[in-house]
């Protein structure tokens, strides 16, 4: 196939990259972020790189950086998790891995969102991209079914299994998706979660904090009791207290394998 693409992400949608790779896709570059490699990473992206002889920015990508894409050929921009905004080109198709339905849950990071609310299918959609976030018209998607005990990660295990069939049908009929791409209509957009999405407290009933662990299982969730306040990373609620440091709810116990401390003077 040996198409010349650029890539931009980070590790959180990896195997996007290596499907790419895979169907001997030739990397122009690879577009990243700096992440901070302890809820988020950018180390698979980088050693892939590196293994491939891929050049790297860490750069956000600028109307120059675009220029030299069209410059070297590139025949199409797969982003798969990228912080920046980007300027557009007609010079190549720039498409957009998006990890929810389209265009019900567009936004910087709908996954916790659509986790709160207890919906109960996620997706992947594949969109053109447009100056307006998750607004392009839409190439392919694909839905799955949510268990109502799904944390963050359960629905990123069934998105990255989607996504290297959805990568190689975009490549491998890329002429006819953008040919039959279809506009998305009216949406809404949720803006990212802010801390007190993430915030549980000791008068919480124990449902509600379980249902915040899950939204942002993996990443920073914050207890906060008068002016204590502690991080946990990885939480759930238990009936009982725990082996480790357990942080009492209403009707149970918030325990988590990574805890620390915050300094709270207020």
């Amino acid at each position: 196939m040996s198409l010349k693409i650029a890539y931009l992400g980070i590790d959180l949608l990896h195997s996007a990259l290596r499907t790419v790779l895979q169907e001997d896709c030739r990397v122009l570059k690879l577009f990243t972020c700096a992440t901070d490699n302890v809820t988020e990473f950018n180390t698979e992206v980088l050693e892939t790189a590196r293994a491939h002889r891929i050049p790297v920015s860490l750069k956000p990508v600028a109307a120059e950086d675009l220029a030299w894409l069209a410059e070297q050929g590139c025949e199409l921009l797969l982003c798969g998790g990228y912080y920046h905004r980007l300027p557009i080109t007609e010079a190549f198709p720039m498409v957009n891995i998006h990890p929810a339905p389209l265009p019900a849950f567009r936004g910087p990071w709908p996954m916790p969102v659509m986790l709160l609310r207890g919906q109960r299918r996620g997706g992947v959609a594949m969109h053109k991209m447009e100056a307006t976030f998750d607004t392009g018209d839409l190439l392919l998607e694909e839905t799955f079914p949510l268990s109502s005990t799904a944390t963050l990660a359960d629905y990123m295990a069934q998105v990255e299994a989607l996504l290297p069939g959805m990568v190689r049908r975009l490549l491998r009929e890329m002429p006819a998706l953008l040919a039959n791409a279809r506009p998305q209509g009216e949406g809404t957009y949720w803006p990212c979660p802010t801390e007190k999405d993430w915030t549980i407290t000791p008068e919480m009933p124990a449902a509600q904090a379980d249902t915040i662990l899950r939204a942002f299982y993996g990443y920073e969730c914050i207890y906060r009791a008068g002016t204590r306040a502690y991080e946990l990373i990885g939480g759930r609620v238990l009936r009982e207290p725990g082996a480790g440091p357990s942080f009492p709810v209403d009707g149970g116990w918030v325990c988590a394998p990574r805890v620390r401390k915050l300094n709270c003077d207020e």
